[in-house]
């Protein structure tokens, strides 16, 4: 039984709208955050969601322009089935590009993971290489790239012509092999400026394995070389794959050694083509992008190691 007076009960409910009302502490927190990132989910939806579902859009319509502006005439599939039927040079072009991709791709993660494992040892000037390798990451982008590899006979190994390797894979290796080898090594500097993210991430990995790890592994006996297998290698697992994704990501979205790009570029100023078939063809690739990786994701399940995870 409640034995409050009535002028008892009158003074606790301005109080109790009062704690209705309140805001607790992670509240305020989760607001704040959300002010935070308000700017930026505007320009998400502005700057990349509505052109994104827009280009879909009209990848649907041919796309016309007159005296009156845009005229979007709705053909259906019609853009998607002439890429895939008709046009043979967008095929080729995604052959092209995955079958070079397929031999550039690992050639990076694997020479970034064995140059992290170099630059993580303790020597004299070690954050000076560090930033030597990281140099082209911060000076490559855009069009300094662009102007760098757009020179003739930028980015090839000058040992390639000197001493006549390439007529020597030609002769020696069947077409379908020889034409990626030499795609390869005449990218090998494209491979060098394009591997300093890469190290920093596997660098970065390195130093979250403890260093009783490896004592344990020392006094039990182990050899370097299997500390590399049994340690080294599934504890850097994880970040082997991100590399993958992002190199994947770049390598693919990359105009130096990819035609596609230049070619939706080019298709949207045609105007038998215009920009719902160079939309088309955007999504026709992204989504060829999107389940590569899903692939890669995929296999990572047989042999990605995550630390605490049976």
């Amino acid at each position: 039984m409640d034995n409050r007076l009535p002028e008892q009960e009158g003074m606790l409910q301005p109080e109790r709208k009062k704690r209705a009302w309140a805001i607790t502490m992670e509240g305020r927190t989760a607001i704040g955050g959300y002010l935070f990132l308000l700017p930026w989910l505007v320009g998400l939806v502005l700057f990349v969601l509505y052109p994104l579902f827009y280009s879909m859009y009209m990848s649907f319509h041919r796309v016309r322009f007159t005296g009156e502006g845009m005229v979007l005439e709705r053909p259906g599939w019609d853009n998607y089935t002439y890429a895939f039927f008709s046009d043979n040079v967008f095929v080729a072009a995604i052959l092209g590009t995955l079958k070079n991709s397929l031999f550039i791709i690992p050639i990076i993660v694997v020479f970034a993971f064995f140059v992290a494992i170099l630059l993580n040892l303790k020597f004299p000037g070690r954050f000076f290489f560090r930033g030597i390798f990281f140099l082209p990451v911060i000076f490559g982008t855009g069009q300094v790239i662009m102007q760098i590899f757009g020179v003739a006979s930028a980015g090839r190994l000058e040992m390639l012509d000197r001493y006549n390797v390439a007529i020597f894979i030609t002769n020696n290796l069947p077409e379908v092999w020889a034409e990626p080898v030499l795609s390869v090594l005449n990218s090998f500097v494209l491979i060098l400026w394009y591997s300093g993210v890469q190290i920093l991430i596997f660098i970065s990995g390195l130093q979250t394995i403890g260093i009783s790890v490896y004592e344990a592994a020392k006094i039990d006996g182990a050899t370097p070389w299997e500390t590399f297998w049994k340690i080294t290698l599934p504890a850097m697992t994880p970040f082997i794959l991100l590399n993958l994704i992002y190199t994947i990501v770049d390598m693919f979205t990359l105009p130096l050694i990819n035609p596609i790009m230049e070619m939706i570029v080019e298709n949207m100023s045609k105007p038998q083509l215009g920009y719902g078939y160079a939309s088309a063809q955007g999504w026709i690739y992204f989504i060829f992008m999107f389940a590569l990786l899903l692939l890669v994701l995929l296999i990572s399940r047989r042999w990605v190691y995550y630390a605490g995870k049976r």
